[in-house]
């Protein structure tokens, strides 16, 4: 089956023009004006609409088991409810518990998403050190598609990672041609506020923030370069969410260091006020790490983003119901961080950035799909509107409008961060894998439609994969 976009504007990260878009087999196979369309093709009206590639979310967790449960999003609920909102590739994490087998756990992970509605791929997280961890990575950028691998320097006495396992994995990275991503907090303050903020009688939601300072994401992100720098090899770190974090960055890429940052979508609207509500669900339901910070901070990381220090847009998507928070009632602590948006990502990102003439069409393009597709090497098979790619699109209304809410989001969880917002610009249509799974609020998502990624390491060094 055929589908051509007709009529609309295709908007890459380098280039805006008016062209019709033809897919066949899952691949745009022809972009431009009058084309030779075959009998039987279904036509979308693209008319006074933006053609986009479909989003990528380069940090989700899609059934990830955590502070003693599990998210309420599965894969097949989380990249559904990802096509509704235009994104079509998710980055999940592979999380082994400390001692655990990278490859045990990555089997684990891959039959989890075998159910996924969109393309998926893994980071990989290591979460400890010895010679089958080393021999582990090796495998996993060989045989199965993995070129990046995650590091938590927060979450102490469960998968923290101290510096010498840093120094270690960040090498053993670069040996492969694979990306050393981090998780940037101070475990170690992290813990020991935590404990005085308890002692105090601090117990409630109000305290997340105060156990989480600015201070500790920037101390972290200093040190996780500073390491990085010695060793000579590329970083990225994720969920940006404070200026001390942004400011080192962008210190470090001045010096012509390849450092790359994320943002997450809630960063960048939602402040920490929310954390100071009577209500204990909803300020419970916010709780995630690093937290929601305040406008200051979020006015440097749209700068970040103009300026070229931070590249992508994420969701860090980690839903719990009410329940599952309800678990840190009397302590803080034991609040499963996490928060839904994978729905909502780049309709925000087009609302608070473009139409607020932060951002231009080609830019969001690039800070939702294609900077993420370049830096994990999925590029152009992902993240362009260009014969070849997969046939990936969201055709993109500027005027179409949505009220943002729980009761009416495809995410579970049953809350939603950005209730009540109201976006101008979201998607009309979606395309994944050249087949139509969202059309005017129809969601036709696919169960196991999904396929995984290989993602190829960037300059591999063949002995060292052996």
């Amino acid at each position: 089956m055929s589908i051509v976009i007709c009529g609309g504007t295709v908007v890459n990260a380098d280039s805006e023009f008016r062209a019709d878009v033809l897919c066949k087999d899952g691949k745009i196979v022809a972009i431009g004006e009058n084309l030779d369309i075959p009998p039987g093709t279904e036509v979308i009206d693209a008319g006074g609409q933006y053609v986009l590639p479909g989003g990528i979310d380069p940090h989700t967790h899609m059934q990830l088991p955590f502070m003693g449960t599990v998210t309420a999003d599965d894969f097949f609920t989380g990249t559904a409810a990802g096509l509704a909102g235009g994104t079509t590739t998710i980055m999940d994490f592979v999380i082994p518990n400390p001692r655990q087998s990278l490859m045990e756990a990555y089997q684990t992970w891959r039959g989890w998403a075998e159910k996924s509605a969109c393309d998926y791929t893994f980071h990989v997280a290591v979460t400890w050190w010895d010679e089958s961890v080393y021999a582990d990575m090796g495998i996993l950028v060989r045989d199965h598609g993995v070129n990046s691998f995650k590091h938590f320097m927060a979450y102490k006495n469960a998968i923290m990672a101290n510096d010498e396992l840093l120094v270690k994995s960040f090498a053993r990275s670069l040996e492969l041609g694979a990306m050393p991503t981090v998780h940037a907090e101070n475990g170690e303050l992290v813990f020991q506020l935590q404990q005085a903020l308890l002692k105090q009688g601090r117990t409630g939601p109000e305290a997340h923030p105060l156990s989480r300072p600015p201070v500790v994401e920037g101390e972290a992100v200093n040190r996780a370069i500073a390491i990085a720098n010695v060793l000579n090899t590329p970083i990225y770190i994720v969920h940006v969410s404070c200026a001390d974090s942004l400011e080192a960055i962008a210190r470090a890429r001045s010096k012509g260091q390849r450092v790359f940052g994320e943002a997450l979508a809630g960063h960048l609207v939602v402040d920490d006020s929310v954390y100071c509500n009577a209500d204990f669900n909803f300020a419970a339901a916010h709780v995630m790490s690093p937290p929601f910070r305040s406008r200051q901070h979020q006015a440097a990381l749209w700068q970040g983003l103009q300026t070229g220090d931070l590249h992508t847009t994420a969701t860090d998507h980690c839903t719990f119901c009410e329940e599952q928070k309800a678990n840190g009632r009397d302590d803080f602590t034991k609040i499963p961080n996490g928060c839904g948006g994978i729905e909502d990502r780049m309709a925000v990102i087009w609302d608070a950035g473009v139409n607020a003439g932060k951002l231009t069409p080609s830019e969001f393009v690039r800070v939702t799909s294609s900077n993420a597709a370049q830096i994990f090497n999925m590029f152009p098979r992902k993240g362009a509107i260009a014969v070849g790619s997969d046939a990936d699109i969201v055709v993109w209304d500027p005027q179409g409008v949505r009220t943002i809410s729980a009761e009416t989001q495809f995410a579970k969880g049953g809350f939603n961060v950005l209730e009540g917002r109201t976006v101008r610009g979201i998607p009309s249509h979606t395309l994944s894998a050249g087949k139509l799974v969202f059309r005017h609020g129809e969601l036709r998502a696919v169960r196991g439609a999904g396929r995984h990624v290989d993602r190829p390491p960037f300059s591999p060094m063949l002995d060292a994969l052996g």
